[in-house]
């Protein structure tokens, strides 16, 4: 069955940087887009950013461009999402997802957590 595990979250100050990873299992890795979403409390979960099968494609939301970094490693069946300059405002828990035939993958959330 389809397993997403992300870890990494943590506190961090605000202008502070942290590295999300996602390792997946349960499907052929190589062959999916893979995205990282946010979901702050009482809102509708929010796509951080997405990165294609081969990583040549990348894309980000608007908040946050030119402070991420979205990779894939393709042999450990792992993706990575690089948030700098973090603001306390982005304090949430982050969500990986894959998009298969028929449905959403999510995995458990790693919180991150912006503060001094």
């Amino acid at each position: 069955q389809v397993q997403l595990v992300e870890s990494g979250g943590g506190l961090v100050q605000p202008g502070g940087s942290l590295r999300l990873s996602c390792v997946a299992s349960g499907f052929t890795f190589s062959s999916y887009v893979m995205r990282w979403y946010r979901q702050a409390p009482g809102k509708e979960r929010e796509l951080v950013a997405t990165i294609s099968t081969t990583g040549g494609w990348k894309e980000f939301v608007d908040s946050m461009k030119g402070r991420l970094t979205i990779s894939r490693d393709n042999v450990k069946n792992t993706i990575y999402l690089k948030m700098n300059s973090l603001k306390p405002e982005e304090t949430t828990v982050y969500y990986c997802n894959v998009r298969t035939i028929g449905r959403d993958y999510w995995g458990q959330g790693t919180k991150v957590t912006v503060s001094s």
